[in-house]
């Protein structure tokens, strides 16, 4: 059998990490169709459907997750092949979770691009755990308690300090309102669902509306637009027009976390700059291997 095409290959390797061709084509920066058609196409060539097509996306056969994880693996080879070979783009790629990615990290994007011109830092925006190696991934910066996997270098970029926000003017709760308080106004959760917990652990309940988003930056943007209170981190308010009117008591070891491999000399320098950005209080933890 003829070696199948590699550009069907990239084609297939992105529908199944997505699996969605509609995600799978804006990654590669072509259309759906085209996307859709290459693995129709490589599916015929090798004689095995690779894909289960669903109204709503995709899922890998038997057969197309046995094939994918070494086309994932051989792709992997060929990119460190040929960044060996042109050692002037050096690429480090960073996996945030989305409302990180648009709260924090875009805004400060130029700043970083200014200061390392030899750089190519490429963000992946997602929220699953990550496999360096599988993934291709040199950095990732995660939500939660403190990391402790094998192998990894970490440091805290800084705490969860959760503070519940509303428009400006604010709501007609008083200068000092009390949890009870805001639990009778119009409550915006992500899907950490903050409020929900902080409710419980005070004995208390919502008795006004509840809005429920998946993410941060959404629930974020219906705070700003006067939707209700949003209960988000510190950090990603940066310059935005919301008022603070509460801070949640301390939220024990979560925080936002920065993980990587191995260190080598573009991955330091992004952790490096990560670190330095103001506002920022880390702390460096060795490798626990």
């Amino acid at each position: 059998m003829r070696l199948p095409n590699l550009n069907a290959l990239r084609m297939f390797d992105a529908a199944a990490r997505h699996l969605n061709f509609g995600r799978a084509a804006e990654e590669l920066h072509l259309t759906q169709g085209a996307v859709a058609q290459q693995v129709r196409r490589l599916e015929a060539d090798l004689g095995h459907k690779l894909f289960h097509r669903h109204a709503r996306g995709l899922t890998l056969t038997d057969t197309g997750r046995s094939y994918h994880a070494p086309v994932r693996q051989a792709l992997a080879l060929i990119r460190d092949a040929t960044d060996t070979l042109a050692p002037t783009v050096q690429r480090v790629t960073l996996s945030v979770p989305p409302s990180f990615a648009a709260k924090w990290l875009v805004p400060r994007l130029p700043e970083f691009e200014a200061a390392h011109p030899d750089l190519d830092l490429r963000v992946v925006a997602e929220e699953g755990l990550t496999d360096f190696k599988r993934d291709g991934i040199d950095i990732a910066i995660r939500q939660g308690a403190r990391p402790r996997e094998a192998g990894l270098q970490s440091a805290l970029l800084a705490p969860v300090e959760l503070v519940a926000v509303a428009a400006d003017p604010a709501l007609t709760l008083g200068d000092s309102p009390e949890l009870a308080d805001l639990a009778q106004m119009t409550l915006i959760q992500d899907g950490h669902r903050h409020w929900d917990r902080l409710l419980r652990q005070a004995g208390l309940a919502a008795t006004g509306r509840l809005l429920q988003f998946n993410q941060t930056a959404l629930a974020m943007d219906a705070a700003l637009n006067g939707q209700g209170i949003a209960l988000v981190p510190r950090i990603f308010l940066g310059t935005q027009p919301l008022k603070i009117l509460w801070q949640a008591p301390p939220q024990d070891d979560l925080g936002f976390h920065v993980l990587w491999p191995g260190t080598n000399g573009r991955t330091k320098a992004v952790v490096d700059w990560l670190l330095a950005q103001p506002g920022v209080r880390s702390t460096r933890r060795p490798d626990p291997a």
